[in-house]
């Protein structure tokens, strides 16, 4: 059953529209990354789904309840911001009771002479208190709980920011770049916490983020977002293996994927080098299709007989894999491939050398990006290409 969900959202600031349209479900405990570039909407659509902006149009249904004409405070929603939003002027321990002392006291019962005259309220305050110490301990931040947010590191702030936002058990939860605050080394280790808080608490968490290693690591599916519209949700290996539009087959991968401009013929055939591809559905006429392929399904070598022929311009040294620029002599086009260390020794820049695209990882857009299903039929010989 789906305890999130989103359905037809749309927001317009004046004629900007910002979100066109995005429906996505989230099950019980299912994380989900919303990823796509700055502008694309995914910040906004988490405030709407919070309840700190309205949408023009459309509905939020969380467990089963309409809520979208509900306040924030009584939608049972935790939000995780980029910048954490603590209380400066509270310790870790006051900013982390906050949202018990909201649901369980009255404005009034939250003064500290009110509590110390009724027995009642000092007994709920003893157990805001336990819960605090107890949530604080399972993230291992109680030796903080009497520091200021301005006596602590980032990484320390963005505890006391998930403490805050767990220790209410809510029905979502909803990070807007989290980590974005911290360093590499942090992050990286920062991303295992996350999950692990996530799986603990047991309820939909949808996730913002630009950065796709995020995404693809954490996520149990990723939604990729792009000029409002929500292109593809799937699990982060379909999506990266299968995506279902050249932006995000562009946005998912590091290096981005290689894309080059080819014809299909109104048979649906498509002839690139010698490599012969049939699509499942014929486009109306002859037509310029695009070729996509990820750098770690492109191998270059001194040989003759690749599909292509190209010139290396430039290696890029990473440690356990090298990235190889190369530009094709047929089309000018740029070309990215992945090498192991001793592969790439055996390349230097201005050296012409063969380009050899895995046939079974090739993919087939459209012109106007959507993918178009299609097999390799057919991969000429060097002496059928020879003789042509």
């Amino acid at each position: 059953m789906s305890i999130l969900s989103l359905r037809n959202i749309t927001k317009s600031f004046g004629d900007n529209a910002i979100l066109k349209g995005v429906s996505l479900e989230a099950e019980e405990g299912e994380f989900i990354a919303l990823v796509g570039p700055s502008g694309c909407g995914k910040s906004t659509l988490l405030r709407i789904v919070a309840g700190l902006d309205h949408a023009d149009s459309g509905e939020i249904v969380i467990g089963g309840r309409e809520v979208s004409p509900v306040v924030a405070a009584d939608r049972n929603i935790a939000m995780v911001f980029q910048s954490y939003a603590l209380y400066p002027h509270l310790t870790a321990g006051q900013n982390i009771a906050v949202p018990l002392a909201m649901r369980r006291l009255t404005a009034a019962q939250r003064f500290p002479f009110i509590s110390n005259l009724l027995p009642a309220q000092r007994q709920i305050r003893a157990d805001i208190q336990r819960q605090v110490r107890e949530m604080a301990t399972s993230l291992k931040i109680d030796h903080l709980l009497d520091r200021k947010p301005g006596q602590m590191s980032g990484g320390q702030r963005q505890r006391v920011a998930l403490a805050r936002a767990m220790v209410r058990h809510p029905s979502v939860f909803l990070m807007d770049e989290p980590l974005s605050n911290l360093d590499a080394n942090l992050r990286v280790h920062a991303r295992g916490e996350i999950v692990d808080l996530h799986r603990r608490a047991g309820v939909p968490t949808l996730y913002v983020t630009h950065d796709q290693s995020e995404a693809l690591s954490m996520a149990d599916r990723v939604a990729v977002m792009i000029g409002g519209t929500l292109l593809q949700l799937a699990s982060p290996q379909e999506i990266y293996d299968d995506p279902a539009h050249i932006e995000v087959a562009r946005f998912l991968g590091q290096p981005r994927i290689n894309v080059m401009e080819t014809r299909m013929d109104a048979a649906g055939t498509v002839r690139f080098g010698v490599l012969t591809l049939a699509a499942q559905h014929a486009l109306r006429s002859e037509t310029l299709v695009m070729i996509g392929v990820r750098p770690e399904f492109v191998r270059l070598s001194a040989r003759v007989d690749g599909i292509l022929r190209a010139r290396v311009e430039r290696t890029e040294f990473l440690g356990s894999e090298v990235i190889v620029h190369a530009r094709l002599d047929a089309l000018g086009e740029a070309i990215v491939a992945k090498a192991t260390p001793a592969e790439a020794a055996k390349l230097s820049p201005g050296m012409p050398v063969s380009v050899d695209l895995d046939p079974d990882r090739v993919m087939l857009f459209a012109p106007r990006g959507e993918r178009l299903p299609a097999r390799t039929v057919a991969v000429a010989s060097t002496l059928e290409k020879a003789h042509g």
